[in-house]
């Protein structure tokens, strides 16, 4: 069985302006099973999406080792995709041809690409638009362009860094909601992260809490709410608990950011 397992991942990065070596993530460990939905919460600045590149390959841990199905991460791979939180689209591509640059990339014909892509297209609610240009499209119909293309490559690892972030409020409950049917039909590991609370307990098998910088792993809490979920589900008891348990644990974090970077600005 696929599974991604992180052991004592540790990310630096050199400051120019001070000369010093920061550490942005702390020997993080964390372990996704195969159909898994698990999210990552933690306050701005802690590691959160430093993590996810280096799980996609997009930038190498300073220490510390990352499998996915047994096999070291060493760079970017067909067996992991990302969905970023700003639209990574081609304005020149239509969205079929967006949807099929993967499988183009993966050495398929255009013809066969196209037809591949189709069911994701369907897949996503955008039957009948498969000749539009992105700038034809809404924020949200692009966001559903972009987890297309992720899903039609078909990898074993689906990341998404805080893909909704960008949409309205409204919007954004709406795309909650359909990636939650996409994945019910796909059943994809997914790593997500996220800022928003209730976006990542509604989603979610598991929440990842990060302290404030560096990161590391806080809490790994079990989200035992009955699938298939829907948006009213945010109002039941259970799921408030689960808000305030994250809650206090993320406000502590905010606190101490905050008052870090007080210290850093008295210094300058």
């Amino acid at each position: 069985m696929a599974k991604l397992e992180a052991a004592d991942v540790c990310m630096e990065y050199y400051q120019p302006r001070t000369g010093k070596r920061m550490l942005a993530v702390d020997r993080f460990c964390l372990s996704v099973d195969e159909g898994e939905f698990v999210s990552i919460l933690g306050p701005s600045g802690c590691g959160k999406s430093t993590f996810i590149k280096i799980v996609d390959g997009l930038i190498s841990a300073t220490a510390g080792e990352l499998r996915l199905d047994g096999k070291k991460i060493t760079g970017p791979g067909r067996d992991r995709s990302m969905v970023f939180q700003d639209s990574s689209l081609f304005p020149w591509f239509t969205v079929i041809r967006n949807v099929a640059y993967g499988l183009e990339c993966q050495g398929l014909s255009g013809k066969e690409a196209a037809k591949q892509s189709q069911p994701f297209i369907d897949l996503v609610g955008l039957t009948g638009f498969e000749h539009h240009y992105p700038y034809e499209l809404s924020g949200g119909m692009q966001q559903r362009v972009n987890l297309a293309r992720a899903l039609a490559v078909n990898p074993q690892l689906l990341l998404m860094d805080e893909p909704f972030a960008a949409l309205d409020a409204q919007t954004r409950e709406v795309m909650q909601h359909e990636l939650l049917n996409i994945w019910q039909q796909t059943r994809k590991m997914v790593l997500f992260i996220t800022h928003q609370i209730d976006e990542a307990i509604y989603l979610s098998d598991r929440v990842i809490v990060m302290s404030a910088r560096p990161g590391r792993l806080m809490a790994d809490i079990k989200i035992d709410i009955p699938r298939p979920r829907h948006l009213w589900v945010k109002r039941d008891p259970k799921f408030l608990e689960y808000t305030d348990q994250i809650w206090h644990l993320i406000e502590s974090q905010v606190k101490r950011t905050m008052a870090a970077d007080q210290v850093v600005a008295s210094r300058d």
